[in-house]
């Protein structure tokens, strides 16, 4: 299929609904740059065909919602709730996120250059998050399933009340939350992560890093917690 050529939307003339409505009945294998995003709210929401979108510029709130397809890139920052709802495709963040990134992600992948705030990965579903940086505290909060891996620090209460999600960490980590502890680094575990980092254009050492699960005390009723 021959490559179409990039369309060009300038969001400092073109309204945000626009450019979204223009996204979503967009061909598959097309290109698109958006230029002077300026902070914009709810930019490249929604994206359910395969393809390709460069934003030059930082982004507001819930950029990159409900995410089903194709690839978008962000050459800047974004603010809370980046790809919230993220079923599949792949979001990349040049620059830090806000709070709550890829919260309720169902699959696909995140990858953020920088840092990120609070709550990264809340409530995570199966999507990957790669972290180039730090992330802040309560992250991966409730996390059902998915991997999340920080090439920097995490915050305090890291992975509170976690189910089967796996977090991988190359630094420090401030605290715990209930039920998460550290998990041994198994060859499988090894070359998961290896894998998710060269997915995310990284050359960090899987061996660099420790792995965090849940303790499984929390999946059963126990009448003395009632207490």
């Amino acid at each position: 299929m021959d490559v179409l050529e990039e369309t060009v939307v300038d969001l400092a003339s073109t309204p945000v609904r626009e450019l979204n409505k223009a996204l979503h009945e967009a061909e598959p294998g097309s290109r698109w740059r958006v230029e002077n995003p300026r902070g914009a709210h709810n930019v490249a929401v929604g994206i359910h065909e395969d393809i390709r979108v460069t934003v030059e510029g930082h982004v507001g709130y819930f950029a990159a919602g409900m995410h089903q397809k194709g690839w978008l890139e962000i050459v800047g920052n974004a603010g809370t709730g980046l790809a919230e709802n993220i079923m599949s495709g792949t979001v990349h963040v040049t620059g830090s996120t806000s709070q709550s990134t890829g919260a309720t992600g169902h699959g696909g992948l995140i990858v953020v250059d920088g840092s990120t705030g609070a709550r990264c990965g809340i409530a995570m579903k199966g999507v990957d998050i790669v972290v180039g940086g730090d992330i802040g505290h309560m992250s991966a909060f409730m996390a059902q399933a998915g991997r999340l891996v920080v090439c920097g620090d995490a915050g305090e209460a890291l992975g509170d009340s976690i189910y089967e999600a796996r977090i991988y960490v190359k630094g420090t980590v401030a605290s715990l939350g209930a039920d998460c502890i550290e998990k041994p680094m198994r060859d499988e575990h090894l070359a998961e992560l290896g894998d998710l980092l060269a997915a995310a254009g990284r050359s960090d050492d899987p061996a660099d890093f420790r792995r965090y699960g849940s303790a499984r005390t929390l999946y059963h009723f126990h009448s003395h917690n009632t207490y």
